[in-house]
């Protein structure tokens, strides 16, 4: 798949609002092509009509199961009866659209319907931290990763909770579309910075609870966008008016790494951003996100990424052009049908599938 556009949710009986809402938001109308891609969001049930959620009101659903076999993206929504024994009818067409090459993401206990297709089984997967002994002890054949915000296994992505579905949902921005629609899409709705999917599900202090947390978030701000400088920890620690051993112990707490860790990822972040959205030679780009050449951003980005710079900004290119000689093809601006793309990433590297 080169980007998906044509986004199907399932939604289940007593489906999360929440739910709803961070798929319109994210996929929905409301995006506008400022901030994304023209994505095509539609939501699907097994009986089409009035859905209730979790909170009483009804959801009217236009659509029936044939729709997921539309959808280069499919999210399973999850609902308050999650432990039910699926349909046929729903796992067959989850299946079917695993098999047609879509890509699958469940969020929180949605991953439990998931599960029940067979397609997680010998892969790592997550949900809601409350339910992942349940999940294990129901699905042997998944290896849970109860901690996780998220677990990208390729063809299949699962969330926790409905807290981590907007970082899965950047993630899939960025894998897909690349990271600068994903933070497009982050300033535009003034979110936070996405939090990888390594990341505990629930921290120490996930908001700030006084002025020292504002001050890190103050300081952690201005250290993202000085990337260029060298700044070492001492002096960030300084800022937030705290001792180096206090500033670790926050950061670590508010982010899930440590202050070293934290700095690597806006790095290697910005180097991509940059890689996509501009002509600038390595050297430069080396520059401004605080590597003495090219050289040294070339090991780390092999290192964490998997590919070199330059070959990352050669695929990002490829997928962008056939990205537009897709949307223009269903505009009908050209004549025949779309192959689908195989099933790589931004980076190159072949997604696991079953």
């Amino acid at each position: 798949m080169s980007g998906f556009l044509s986004v199907t949710a399932y939604v289940p009986d007593r489906v999360s609002t929440l739910a709803v809402g961070l798929a319109g938001e994210f996929f929905g109308a409301l995006c506008g092509s400022s901030r994304t891609p023209g994505f095509r969001l539609a939501f699907c049930a097994e009986r089409p009509g009035a859905v209730r959620t979790d909170l009483g009101l009804s959801l009217p659903v236009a659509h029936d199961l044939h729709r997921l076999a539309k959808g280069e993206l499919v999210l399973i929504l999850p609902g308050d009866h999650f432990r039910d024994e699926p349909s046929p009818e729903i796992v067959g067409a989850i299946q079917e659209a695993h098999a047609r090459g879509a890509v699958i993401a469940s969020s929180c206990v949605g991953s439990f319907l998931l599960a029940a297709t067979g397609l997680l089984d010998g892969l790592r997967a997550t949900t809601h931290w409350k339910h992942a002994e349940e999940f294990a002890a129901r699905h042997p054949a998944v290896t849970v990763l109860p901690d996780d915000l998220f677990v990208d296994e390729g063809q299949l992505v699962t969330g926790a909770g409905s807290g981590a579905t907007p970082d899965m949902y950047l993630h899939l921005l960025r894998r897909e579309h690349g990271i600068s629609v994903a933070n497009a899409f982050g300033r535009g709705t003034v979110m936070p910075p996405p939090r990888t999917g390594g990341q505990p599900q629930y921290l120490e202090a996930p908001v700030p609870a006084s002025r020292d947390d504002e001050l890190l978030t103050e300081v952690l701000a201005w250290a993202a966008e000085n990337l260029h400088r060298l700044v070492p920890v001492e002096e960030l620690a300084a800022r937030a008016v705290m001792s180096p051993r206090t500033f670790l112990r926050r950061v670590k707490a508010a982010t899930g790494t440590t202050p070293h860790a934290w700095l690597l990822q806006q790095r290697l972040a910005r180097a991509e951003e940059l890689l996509e959205s501009t002509a600038l030679p390595l050297d430069e780009i080396a520059r401004r996100v605080g590597y003495a050449n090219s050289a040294v951003l070339r090991g780390q980005f092999v290192k964490r990424r998997g590919i070199p710079p330059r070959a990352y900004r050669r695929a990002f290119d490829a997928r962008r052009t056939t990205a537009r000689t897709s949307t223009a093809c269903t505009a009908g601006s050209c004549g025949g049908t779309t192959a689908g793309a195989g099933a790589r990433g931004v980076g190159g590297s072949p997604r696991r599938t079953r």
